[in-house]
């Protein structure tokens, strides 16, 4: 059974949703910004700057598959500006410990998403 569920929430909209609700998914250790991909109405960039000592930074892109459910896409990780080795077993802990926290976020706007 397919879902038609399409997302119907402007862009700009959207980006202020998360903009307000991410930040308290990744508190203490990092701080983020959310911004729409020019290309598709339907996904989001967000770039997380961790706080811990290793002052990492990480961008995934967020796509929405329908009004509730997200797929998300780890794209890159940098420490100090410089891109780092994704394959370390802090680097990918750290991601999905973030991907958890976005699906988290996109958990608990699912009153704004499916209208």
């Amino acid at each position: 059974m397919s879902n038609t569920n399409v997302l119907t929430i402007d862009a700009k909209t959207l980006v202020k949703a998360w903009q307000d609700a991410l930040p308290e998914f990744i508190k203490p250790s990092g701080e983020c910004s959310i911004q729409a991909d020019e290309k598709f109405a339907d996904t989001l960039l967000i770039h997380i700057k961790d706080d811990g000592r290793s002052h990492y930074s990480f961008d995934f892109r967020v796509k929405y598959v329908d009004d509730r459910e997200i797929h998300v896409e780890f794209i890159d990780v940098e420490k100090a500006n410089v891109h780092a080795d994704e394959q370390t077993e802090i680097i990918q802990s750290l991601v999905k410990d973030y991907t958890r926290h976005i699906r988290e976020c996109a958990q608990s706007l699912k009153g704004v998403t499916k209208q």
